[in-house]
């Protein structure tokens, strides 16, 4: 899954935060393989999130996740505009 994220200005040390704080707790749900997060250096704003998860079912129960929840609640205090979200499939 891909997150494209764009975080209100003045917000982007608390974005930093929430988003260690997701990386740390999704990588401790069984079948995270992977939890990245970038930032553009030219734009200390936006943000992408980069996860793999091993199946489908790991990732609904990411997305049913209290701390994703949690982080849902926050968006409207630290983004600027909705999230984007793309989910992808491995190609075989």
């Amino acid at each position: 899954m891909i997150a494209v994220l764009k975080a209100k200005p003045g917000m982007e040390d608390r974005m930093r935060a929430q988003a260690r704080s997701m990386a740390e707790a999704s990588l401790a749900e069984p079948g995270c393989l992977s939890y990245r997060n970038y930032v553009d250096p030219e734009d200390p704003r936006a943000w992408v999130v980069v996860e793999e998860w091993a199946d489908r079912e790991a990732l609904d129960a990411h997305l049913a996740s209290p701390h994703l929840a949690r982080s849902l609640e926050l968006s409207g205090e630290l983004l600027a505009e909705p999230p984007s979200l793309k989910v992808l499939a491995e190609v075989d």
